[in-house]
């Protein structure tokens, strides 16, 4: 966030495209596909056949190349805009590699959907209507909610997801204002059968939205396994199953954007775990069992499988996500403490590491102090407790420093 509050911020709408719009939509998005592939693999075969690095100059006039042969010509009849700003996210995309936040690109399916990007001189925008390169008429957009007042796009984003939406996301620059000082400080634990557990002692349900939908959901996949690859029928069942997990994603996502918002509106600071949600959520070998070689042990790996399910369905990366910046927004503090903290073999009251505990304990009694503690609430104490060391010890160095 800028100095000034001022802040990028994305408003996602539905959009109901014409017959003709829908078709240069779906060839802009394929060509951006191709596009970025193309590069990908250029790129991928330069390293590693020559140890060549390819930069996005050199991608950028591979592309004027390719619209120039009479394979790719297809490509001058869709937005060069679109196609130069895929260039640009898979520069974006190396960036984040070479940073160690990111796995190495990936190729983009159309099975997926897929999404084109428009900058200012690719589209116009009245303040009512918002119309794109090469379309004599303006998107029907389903306004869900307003823009800003005199907000103008920076970009646009138009999106077909698996199950056949259309998404338009505006990306505007809009003030936003710090919350007032709160007084409220918590700590969050992380769990699958309460999604997270409070300092405060308040228990927020795991709304298990995949589990609720499992029945559905598996009919529809079983229905999709048994259809001829590349019929209509098959199409058709693969939209069906993809609209089912759409709906999941989409109510998973409301809740935590409202938990989420509660958590930074109540409270000054917010300490969590830096959980390793891809190495948490890892699929295991199967155990073998000792008494019976060849033979495999079903029981724990039913368990982790199950406990995989939990974790990956319950969307704790992106509930992190969502605090930090709305607490970047708001002038909230989020403090995350080292994943090996052992925050649920501490009694918080007297503490002692009482050692380690099966997760079928839900609760103990601490035998140094006899004090008797629910596991999850025990754990969120003491996750509060190690982030206000921290926050009190950087605060000291910050002004050891001045």
């Amino acid at each position: 966030m800028g100095a000034d509050g001022m802040v990028q911020r994305a408003y996602k709408y539905r959009f109901y495209p014409t017959p003709g719009q829908e078709n240069l939509l779906r060839r802009t998005i394929g060509c951006c596909r191709l596009v970025y592939n193309k590069a990908l693999a250029a790129r991928t075969e330069a390293w590693t056949a020559r140890r060549e690095s390819v930069s996005y100059n050199q991608t950028s006039t591979m592309l004027t190349g390719w619209k120039k042969t009479e394979e790719l010509a297809f490509l001058r009849e869709v937005s060069s805009v679109a196609l130069q700003q895929s260039l640009r996210h898979l520069q974006a995309a190396f960036s984040n590699f070479f940073d160690g936040t990111a796995d190495y690109p990936r190729f983009k399916k159309k099975s997926r959907g897929g999404a084109a990007t428009f900058v200012r001189s690719a589209f116009t925008w009245d303040g009512r209507t918002l119309r794109l390169a090469k379309m004599d008429k303006p998107l029907d957009i389903h306004w869900s909610r307003p823009l800003p007042d005199g907000a103008y796009p920076v970009n646009v984003t138009i999106s077909l997801d698996s199950a056949g939406r259309w998404h338009v996301s505006i990306l505007v620059e809009e003030h936003v204002t710090a919350l007032p000082k709160a007084e409220g400080k918590v700590g969050v634990d992380m769990g699958v059968q309460s999604f997270a557990t409070l300092s405060t002692g308040e228990k927020i349900d795991n709304p298990g939205l995949r589990k609720r939908n499992a029945k559905r959901l598996g009919k529809a996949q079983r229905d999709l396994a048994r259809k001829r690859k590349g019929s209509n029928n098959h199409r058709r069942a693969m939209l069906k199953a993809a609209r089912i997990q759409a709906r999941i994603a989409d109510r998973r996502k409301d809740f935590l954007h409202k938990l989420s918002t509660r958590i930074v509106r109540e409270n000054q600071t917010v300490v969590i775990e830096d959980l390793a949600v891809k190495n948490m959520s890892r699929r295991c070998k199967p155990e073998t069992d000792p008494a019976n070689p060849g033979h495999y042990l079903s029981n724990g790996q039913t368990a982790k499988r199950a406990l995989n399910r939990g974790i990956t369905d319950a969307g704790w990366r992106m509930f992190r996500t969502m605090l930090e910046y709305k607490a970047a927004w708001y002038g909230r503090d989020i403090v995350v403490i080292d994943r090996w903290y052992p925050s649920s073999q501490i009694c918080s009251t007297c503490g002692k590491n009482t050692g380690r505990k099966p997760l079928n304990v839900r609760a103990w009694t601490c035998p140094h102090c006899h004090t008797t503690h629910d596991r999850d609430v025990n754990a969120a104490k003491n996750i509060l407790a190690a982030g206000l060391a921290v926050n009190v010890c950087g605060d000291q160095r910050k002004h050891h420093n001045n």
